[in-house]
């Protein structure tokens, strides 16, 4: 079943560089796979639409979706918690 339930389609500016470097992941991973995004498409039930979109950085994929891709790239998702670097906390 393909859906778009899975995307939020709001973005926040403060996040352009993430949005960026997730878009920029996927790409690399489904050409590393020799993989289009119809046949991406079929693995995850995401549409090709909705991966388009965040491949071009113009949607927010929800945690769920990004494990939804990462599993069918072959891929695992890290996240990582650290301080900004103004805060004034030391590590």
């Amino acid at each position: 079943m393909k859906t778009s339930e899975t995307i939020d389609w709001t973005l926040s500016d403060e996040w352009p560089g993430l949005i960026e470097q997730i878009s920029q992941g996927i790409i690399n991973s489904r050409h590393a796979l020799g993989m289009t995004q119809k046949e991406l498409s079929k693995l995850t039930g995401i549409s090709q639409s909705d991966i388009s979109r965040i491949e071009n950085g113009n949607a927010n994929p929800s945690a769920k979706t990004l494990m939804r891709l990462a599993k069918a790239l072959n891929r695992e998702i890290r996240l990582t918690f650290e301080p900004k670097a103004d805060d004034g906390e030391e590590e």
